[in-house]
């Protein structure tokens, strides 16, 4: 007997406004973001998982002091912060089917996708898309590419090396894309496979991947 698929919907609108210069995407936070049974030390907005780590990095480049916990103070914080730097959130994936509840990309079945390249036509303002993660399957980059071919847009590779570095052409106007290191736990082994991680912990072996990210974010944040 077959169980019934796991519907995972992203429990967030697009965090999207005209004045929006930059565009954070990913694709779903983790189920219990949909069936709404938070843990104290989340926030419910975007990237509000405790186990995540955008905010952290974010919090430590700009000296946020933010809260970590579920109240409304939090999210306050969160969204206020976005509306300073003039960026932006929508996580490409609107919703998928999981077998198995987690939050794993390569899990996800039958997903449906927002439209990211109608929301760039959309906002013209928009100038740089920060992807979450890289081109592997389903990731955001990914289904980014996917979306692309559709509207029969090339990308075009401005930088190979880690975070690459990409452009579209979109309406007339160049869109950056630019796919960081996910900021999830699941791709710290990818952070430690890399010669200039290795290098840097060499040096200094108090240096770990949140110090990674944090680097690496500082430059296109």
């Amino acid at each position: 007997m077959s169980t019934k698929p796991f519907l995972h919907t992203h429990p967030y609108e697009p965090f999207i406004y005209p004045e929006a210069t930059k565009l954070i995407v990913g694709t779903l936070p983790p189920p219990r973001f949909t069936t709404g049974e938070l843990k104290p030390e989340d926030v419910d907005f975007c990237y509000g998982s405790c186990n995540g780590m955008l905010w952290p990095i974010l919090d430590r480049i700009f000296g946020l002091g933010l809260k970590f916990e579920t109240t409304m103070e939090a999210v306050a914080q969160r969204k206020n912060f976005l509306l300073e730097q003039k960026i932006g959130v929508c996580d490409i994936v609107h919703s998928a089917e999981r077998q198995k509840i987690d939050a794993s990309d390569l899990g996800m079945q039958n997903v449906k996708l927002r439209d990211l390249v109608g929301y760039l036509k959309k906002y013209p303002n928009l100038e740089t898309v920060l992807f979450m993660g890289g081109n592997s399957k389903n990731g955001p980059e990914y289904f980014f590419r996917k979306q692309l071919k559709e509207y029969k847009l090339p990308l075009e590779v401005i930088s190979d090396t880690v975070p690459r570095i990409h452009q579209v052409e979109i309406d007339g106007r160049i869109v950056k894309t630019v796919s960081l290191t996910a900021p999830s736990g699941a791709a710290n082994r990818a952070v430690g496979s890399l010669q200039l991680y290795k290098d840097l912990k060499n040096k200094n072996p108090e240096f770990n991947t949140l110090d990674f990210r944090v680097m690496q974010y500082r430059d296109f944040f």
